[in-house]
């Protein structure tokens, strides 16, 4: 498979997320479809968390096989810092975009005015469900940018499979996390823009993109172990918050329902591909 197209697969990937952006502007959408849809997209990611994980953490077996100590604290090391990375960084991300959204609400002077603090009143001039739903597509473009690494690097190690693999189950969830993100808006009186979903679509799904060219650029096995574990970490992150927001909805049938198809359809794409020698 050439550069140019894993180049055209790992945009595919990213920019699936604009199927599910149409979604802000329909109204009257059932709680139950909406629990549905946002434990699916869950279920798709319990399913890749799975994968990457297995994938991810081959290295550190195959030191403890080999019995190379050193080679065993070393990869340890960097898969554990750089799962936690892309964990606890989105945690950390959203606490300091909180407080600087609070500090902006203070007056800085009389008559000053920033470029900062003009940045932050434009956010601040969206409705609170326009700019919960804008940082989401941060969050969600963060660690779209580690999946797009893991693609990259796959596809540069000539791990075919496990790169199709990574683009399709990508692709899928990132059709379901255009729901995630235009989900706060659903119970608004007022509909998005388009040019407000594209913003939100370019913010979420363009990193993908970037990361597989960026992964792709040159090998290395430690360095893929690093991209996976930073995907594996910043992939549960989403999960957490994606069940958060099901328990939430009150909708715990549907919840489970959804997981249940989310998970199937995952496992179904993997057994596409292996079925289709890839």
């Amino acid at each position: 498979m050439s550069e140019s197209q894993i180049l055209l697969l790992g945009a595919i990937a990213g920019f699936t997320i604009f199927l599910g952006l149409p979604v802000g502007r329909i109204r009257n959408l059932s709680m139950p479809l909406r629990a549905f849809l946002n434990a699916v997209s869950a279920g798709i990611l319990i399913f890749l968390l799975i994968e990457v994980f297995e994938h991810g953490f081959e290295p550190v077996d195959h030191a403890v096989e080999d019995s190379e100590w050193a080679t065993l604290v070393g990869r340890g090391v960097i898969f554990v810092g750089l799962f936690g990375l892309g964990l606890l960084g989105l945690v950390y991300y959203d606490r300091w975009l909180a407080a600087r959204a609070r500090g902006a609400d203070r007056p800085i002077g009389p008559g000053a005015a920033t470029a900062a603090s003009i940045r932050l009143s434009q956010v601040h001039r969206l409705s609170e469900p326009q700019r919960l739903a804008l940082f989401i597509a941060i969050g969600i473009g963060v660690h779209n940018l580690a999946e797009g690494l893991a693609i990259g690097q796959s596809a540069a190690n000539d791990e075919i499979q496990l790169a199709l693999l990574l683009v399709i189950g990508f692709g899928l969830h990132n059709a379901t996390e255009g729901f995630g993100i235009v989900g706060p808006m659903c119970a608004e009186a007022d509909r998005p823009s388009w040019g407000f979903l594209g913003v939100l679509g370019l913010v979420g799904g363009a990193p993908t993109f970037v990361g597989t060219l960026i992964g792709q650029s040159f090998v290395n096995d430690t360095l893929e172990m690093a991209f996976l574990a930073l995907a594996a970490g910043s992939i549960l992150y989403v999960v957490v918050q994606l069940l958060h927001v099901g328990f939430k909805l009150a909708q715990k049938e549907m919840l489970m329902w959804g997981l249940l198809a989310g998970m199937v359809l995952g496992f179904g794409t993997e057994l596409v591909i292996v079925a289709a020698g890839a």
